[in-house]
């Protein structure tokens, strides 16, 4: 197993999907940590991941120590409508960013994947770690899978130091409202505006491991410093919520009396029951756990989409 980096301060990062909801509250945490942020975003930066040449010419020009590599198709639903674009994007474009960081020279990769590569398990198998059988159910999470094990056969075949995260439900401000407690928040300060009291929900009994972005980005650094290279961590709460309980909470926070109303449209396919992960490994090896409580996350997050359609 390769070391952690020598040094904590001052390192030159590279994000791609900087732009993206966990990229911007990555790169605000990496510029109060004093590290120079170089953001390679496809929309804001024309850098596309699934062209190997923009990645390579992109990332030799910011020369970084670390690269941070976000970006992804990220909607779980729409996969199964898309699911060649969701591997091309997923799998591909990883394998572009890995090739790119070793003819770089790049010391560390931090590759971020999903726990939804987990797929369907029971209580019993709870919580998740690391070790946990990996069973994809969407495309999306397939596509995952495979960018995971891509990270793994760098490490292992190239000598390459890549460290592969499996990230559990985040959210925060900024979160797009394809994104279930986005979307429910988005829909509450709709009817704050409009005065209307129904809000759309689909599926309410899936329960899921929700940590604040804010914290999610600090894990993210303590790994590029702290992390064993060729390790894979969880990063999660290690407590699960259902979306009842997340609806409920975003009810309670609204400005008059709503109700939830069941729309079919918004179920999917095949969904999990629930995921709940543990987080113990990233905390031996960073330190890290959890600071933003959920109440605070979706107040926050309740209180941006307020100035959205304000």
């Amino acid at each position: 197993m390769v070391s952690p980096l020598e040094y904590e301060l001052g390192l030159r990062a590279y994000v791609t999907g900087g732009a993206g909801f966990v990229g911007q509250h990555l790169q605000t945490h990496l510029t109060a940590a004093g590290d120079e942020v170089t953001s390679a975003d496809r929309l804001t930066d024309g850098v596309d991941i699934t062209d190997a040449l923009s990645v390579l010419d992109h990332m030799t020009a910011a020369k970084p120590d670390v690269v941070y590599h976000l970006a992804g198709q990220a909607d779980v639903g729409g996969s199964w409508d898309t699911p060649v674009e969701t591997f091309n994007i997923n799998l591909y474009g990883t394998l572009n960013v890995l090739e790119a960081a070793r003819r770089c020279g790049v010391k560390r990769v931090i590759a971020v994947t999903s726990a939804d590569i987990y797929g369907i398990v029971t209580a019993d198998q709870l919580p998740l770690t690391e070790q946990s059988e990996l069973r994809p159910i969407s495309p999306y999470a397939a596509s995952k899978a495979a960018a995971d094990m891509a990270c793994l056969q760098a490490f292992l075949g190239y000598s390459q130091e890549v460290i592969r995260v499996r990230a559990f439900n985040h959210l925060g401000p900024g979160q797009s409202a394809r994104f279930v407690a986005s979307a429910l928040a988005k829909r509450v300060a709709q009817n704050e505006r409009t005065g209307a009291t129904s809000v759309a929900v689909g599926d309410l009994t899936p329960r899921r491991d929700f940590t604040d972005v804010r914290d999610v980005a600090r894990a993210y650094r303590m790994l590029a410093t702290d992390g064993v290279a060729g390790e894979v961590y969880n990063i999660c709460s290690g407590v699960d919520h259902s979306i009842q309980e997340i609806a409920d909470l975003l009810l309670g926070l609204a400005n008059h009396p709503m109700n939830l109303d069941v729309d079919q449209s918004l179920i999917r396919p095949v969904d999990l029951p629930i995921l709940r992960g543990s987080a113990e490994k990233l905390n031996a090896a960073t330190g890290w756990s959890p600071e933003i409580s959920l109440a605070t996350t979706l107040a926050d997050l309740l209180r941006w989409h307020r100035s959205e359609i304000s």
